[in-house]
């Protein structure tokens, strides 16, 4: 029997206020999630604010009964030197522009090696190391994972200042609100629409080859997923190039424990189907005009230079993921699951998929003989992860939350980050005020009216549902969710902004969205009908 929330104690892990991430991490993480992730993200988030010059030092992680929470970190104000630098560092990033460096670094050096270094372990034939070989692989997954945390870290703040500098300037000269203002980035991040290309090319192949659901009546997902990659033809070389991009990415979420996309065969199936029948999506008609119009003509040079930075740096939200730990994260899974399906043949514990939840070292010995108790001691930790009732985990630890000091009498260009930045994290957590009555009233972040079925999603394994035309409904999404764009007519969380990853996609792809409910995960139920209002921000049951 699982234990309750009541029975594990939630004590602060120290001073402070501790804020338990349900955005990012709604569930108890592995502990090899955890070994991989505390450093390298510390480190890569504490470069970029002092490269920015933010007295907003870093997030500082803790896992309490295997829930991950943070603590705002400020810089030292008593350290008068580390402020003076930080200080002239606002001064030079601005003057400078430092985030067209940034993204000339991703897209030169960063982004090219990331892709080197995943597609070299991708491929690595692991059924057939021997045992130290096959370690010595895990050792090396285990450190690119890391890296690839570092990596996406170390450009937090460049790819979300200029964004957060554009909404904050653009809204006191204009009046209007950020979802208005951030309308003219559609199309800036097509990477938040996936390997949308690709799966264009698979659904122009299906439509020229006359290939459809028809031809593959009472076959299950993957043997049709099998037979169209085998072909040896223009959609076979489609299919396989789809799944090159993005079958070893994780489908959602952020950790081992989720699934990869190549794990969820119905899923894949269902959009190549959706992409044979797509039509074309409608764009932001007018939101630039409205916009521009709308800032006093002395401001709109000025105004063309902050939406230019802003579009320009906007793909690397998402791309820091996709090519770094999306995929790292999702490549070290495989290796988890080779090793569980080694010690599962060596009678060492009963189910491959509980390697998931070993540390490093614990695989490490038992993969070489020593795996005394390990199997029960798994199961609790998975039984634990999969069931822990989230109602009851703690939103806080510790003191109560409190406002951050305000940034008043700051010199202006350090004024100007630590607002960019706070609108940043406004703009990408702050949920819409709660709504009473039947209906449910969030952040509208793409515009329009979509009726359909709810596909309640609270994890992972659940997107293997979607079917085509379903409203996605969940607590949040990663990058990885944009895999299933083709399926979907709309999406409603529960967390999140204008600057959520479930706005960016919903944004670029042209469907309504309504994000920052709160509580349409618990008022929605699988399958009912609802109607959501993308313009207005509304969400009602039928």
């Amino acid at each position: 029997m699982t234990p309750s929330p009541q029975t594990r104690t939630f004590a602060a892990p120290g001073a402070g206020t501790w804020e338990q991430d349900s955005a990012h991490s709604p569930r108890p993480v592995t502990r090899w999630k955890y070994e991989t992730f505390n450093g390298p993200f510390q480190r890569g988030f504490q470069e970029g604010t002092a490269r920015y010059g933010l007295l907003f030092d870093f997030l500082e992680p803790a896992v309490v009964n295997d829930f991950l929470y943070y603590r705002h970190r400020l810089v030292d104000p008593a350290d008068g030197a580390e402020i003076g630098r930080r200080l002239g560092a606002a001064k030079h990033a601005f003057e400078n522009k430092l985030w067209r460096d940034d993204l000339d670094r991703w897209d030169r050096e960063i982004k090219p090696d990331s892709i080197r270094r995943n597609r070299a372990l991708e491929t690595t034939p692991m059924e057939r190391l021997d045992t130290e070989a096959f370690i010595a692989h895990l050792d090396a997954v285990r450190d690119n994972a890391g890296e690839m945390v570092y990596r996406h870290h170390i450009f937090t703040i460049a790819s979300v200042l200029p964004v957060g500098h554009y909404v904050a300037t653009a809204a006191d000269w204009t009046g209007l609100d950020s979802g208005a203002l951030l309308a003219p980035l559609k199309g800036s991040s097509r990477i938040s629409l996936g390997a949308q290309d690709e799966l264009a090319q698979v659904g122009a192949r299906l439509r020229e080859a006359g290939v459809g659901p028809s031809d593959f009546t009472g076959t299950s997902a993957g043997d049709i997923i099998t037979a169209l990659g085998q072909r040896r033809d223009a959609l076979g070389t489609a299919v396989r190039a789809y799944l090159d991009a993005v079958g070893m990415r994780l489908a959602g979420g952020y950790d081992v424990a989720d699934l990869c996309v190549v794990e969820m065969p119905d899923m894949l199936v269902a959009a190549f189907w959706a992409a044979r029948e797509q039509a074309a999506r409608p764009d932001a008609n007018g939101a630039l005009a409205k916009v521009r119009d709308a800032v006093p003509a002395a401001h709109r040079a000025a105004f063309d230079e902050l939406l230019e930075d802003a579009r320009g740096i906007n793909r690397l939200r998402d791309e820091r993921g996709m090519y770094n730990d999306m995929w790292g994260t999702g490549i070290a899974r495989q290796a988890l699951l080779e090793a569980g399906r080694r010690l599962a043949k060596a009678g060492a514990i009963d189910d491959a998929a509980l390697a998931i939840d070993a540390t490093h070292e614990e695989l490490v010995a038992a993969l070489r003989g020593s795996a005394a108790g390990l199997g029960a001691t798994l199961r609790e930790r998975s039984d634990w992860r999969r069931n822990a009732p989230l109602s009851e985990v703690p939103p806080f630890l510790g003191d109560a939350p409190h406002a951050p000091p305000p940034p008043d009498g700051l010199p202006p260009h350090a004024l100007a980050a630590m607002r960019a930045f706070g609108t940043a994290l406004h703009e990408l957590f702050a949920p819409a005020t709660p709504s009473d009555g039947a209906v449910i009233t969030g952040k509208p972040v793409s515009p329009g009216v979509y009726t359909g079925p709810a596909r309640l999603i609270t994890r992972t394994s659940d997107m293997n549902r979607l079917e085509r035309g379903d409203v996605l409904v969940t607590a949040s999404t990663s990058p990885a969710f944009n895999v299933v764009l083709p399926l979907l007519g709309a999406i409603v969380t529960d967390k999140g902004g204008q600057l959520s990853h479930a706005a960016i996609v919903a944004r670029e792809y042209g469907i309504p969205a309504v994000v920052g409910t709160l509580r349409s995960t618990a008022l929605i139920a699988d399958r009912a009908r609802i109607e959501v209002d993308g313009t207005h921000g509304r969400v009602r049951l039928l």
